[in-house]
């Protein structure tokens, strides 16, 4: 895979439900984590707080997205998420569901908060 320099090049290799769910959560990212950066981490995007930290990425699959936090962000929402598919530090979002906006942005939060509060750093 060549290396991916921004966030619109690497949207551009998806169509269809998938590009539609890409852009939607990289407009949510970029409303709900204010002051933080937008960049490239591993070939996918990711929002870096203004201390450097990364708060969380986002990356597209055939059928799903994965929104990636910290393992404390997603036990801290773990009742909300018992009936998804997630990871250690990962949330699946499939394509042919609606976005959870409100639960993402509740975690975005909570995850811009864990970090300026409680320091918690990316893994």
């Amino acid at each position: 895979m060549a290396k991916i320099d921004d966030v619109a090049t690497y949207l551009a290799d998806f169509d269809g439900p998938a590009l539609t769910m890409l852009t939607d959560l990289r407009a949510l990212c970029r409303d709900d984590s204010v002051g933080a950066v937008e960049d490239v981490r591993w070939n996918q995007p990711a929002y870096i707080h203004s201390s450097g930290t990364i708060l969380f990425t986002f990356s597209g699959h055939a059928s799903h997205a994965n929104m990636v936090f910290t393992p404390s962000t997603l036990e801290a929402f773990s009742e909300e998420l018992a009936n998804r598919k997630t990871g250690k530090d990962s949330l699946r979002l499939p394509y042919d569901e609606p976005l959870p906006v409100d639960l993402l942005t509740r975690m975005i939060r909570y995850r811009i908060d864990e970090h300026e509060q409680e320091g918690v750093l990316w893994k």
